[in-house]
């Protein structure tokens, strides 16, 4: 299965903290933030990925290259302008083989074992309809950061609510997806568009699971964020 990698981010938040440097980019324990993802997916038997670049391709292609050092293969699919998330993957449509797709946030980071996500993507249909997209959930109590999801019966995802002021626990999308190819398909092309505000909203009751999982997650989306992993990195370098 190859998996996509969002890796386009501007970083502007981060810019006090990694300069000009791509968020992906942004070092944890002298190596680049996305270096941690490669490395568990290499743990967890993927061997092909491509990186959904925008900002700083050049950067992430000079010290990435095809992926030989990490043992995976990389391509580069490059916005020809910013296109969002839900945008950059379906720009990456020509590059893509079979019906079904790994794709993770470049600045998030949640240690799964990746193929359970898949074999729940992949069980009984839900409610007798097929999957369209599956969400790894975390469990968190920065959902006034973050938003949530709810669920239903079967893991159906019946709703996001958007981020709010008050402080709770929740479930949060973890920023890695199954997606199916006709689910990438339907994304209108060349234009601007979002997997968590447009896509995902419009699969609810359309085949749209969340799965809620164990594991750590973090991201560095913001300053506070990156400069506590920046302090302790033990969670990712449980990958290296």
């Amino acid at each position: 299965m190859q998996v996509l990698i969002l890796v386009g981010g501007l970083g502007t938040r981060l810019r006090a903290s990694i300069g000009p440097t791509p968020k992906p980019m942004a070092s944890v324990a002298g190596r680049p933030f996305v270096e941690y993802l490669l490395l568990q997916l290499r743990r967890d038997g993927f061997q092909e990925v491509i990186m959904l670049a925008g900002f700083g391709a050049t950067v992430l292609h000079r010290y990435f290259g095809d992926g030989r050092d990490w043992g995976i293969s990389i391509a580069y699919s490059n916005e020809p302008e910013r296109l969002g998330t839900a945008g950059a993957v379906r720009h990456s449509l020509p590059m893509l083989e079979g019906q079904q797709f790994l794709v993770m946030n470049g600045d998030s980071f949640f240690d799964i074992p990746l193929l359970d996500l898949i074999a729940a993507h992949t069980a009984t249909p839900l409610n007798g309809i097929a999957s369209t997209a599956t969400l790894a959930l975390a469990r968190s109590s920065e959902t006034e950061r973050f938003g949530s999801v709810e669920l239903g019966a079967a893991n159906q995802v019946t709703r996001f609510r958007e981020k709010v002021t008050t402080r709770g626990e929740g479930l949060i999308n973890a920023g890695v997806y199954v997606l199916e190819r006709a689910t990438i398909e339907a994304i209108p092309p060349a234009r601007t568009v979002s997997l968590e505000h447009e896509v995902f909203p419009g699969l609810i009751n359309r085949g749209l699971r969340g799965i809620e999982m164990r594991g750590t997650f973090l991201d560095i989306g913001i300053p506070q964020a990156y400069e506590a992993l920046r302090s302790d990195p033990t969670a990712v370098l449980s990958v290296v």
